[in-house]
């Protein structure tokens, strides 16, 4: 679950001043093996963050075109 903390100062507003997460170590393994970054290093830095989901976006649009060409190739 994330939560994020936000602050107020003079009318504007801070969405990252840090992300509260719960995950297991397993979840750390494999995020250090996927990104070269644990949890406390992505709860941090919205660059890192950002850098993480843009490729996981990517990789879920190419399983989706993969996912499609195997299909289309399936006999009906």
């Amino acid at each position: 679950m994330l939560r994020f903390n936000m602050s107020s100062k003079k009318g504007w507003f801070t969405i990252f001043s840090g992300i509260k997460m719960n995950y297991t170590p397993e979840m750390e393994k494999a995020m250090q093996q996927s990104h070269n970054m644990n949890f406390a290093e992505y709860g941090r830095k919205l660059n890192k963050r950002l850098a993480v989901e843009k490729r996981r976006q990517k990789e879920y649009q190419k399983s989706k075109y993969i996912y499609a060409e195997m299909e289309s190739h399936l006999p009906r």
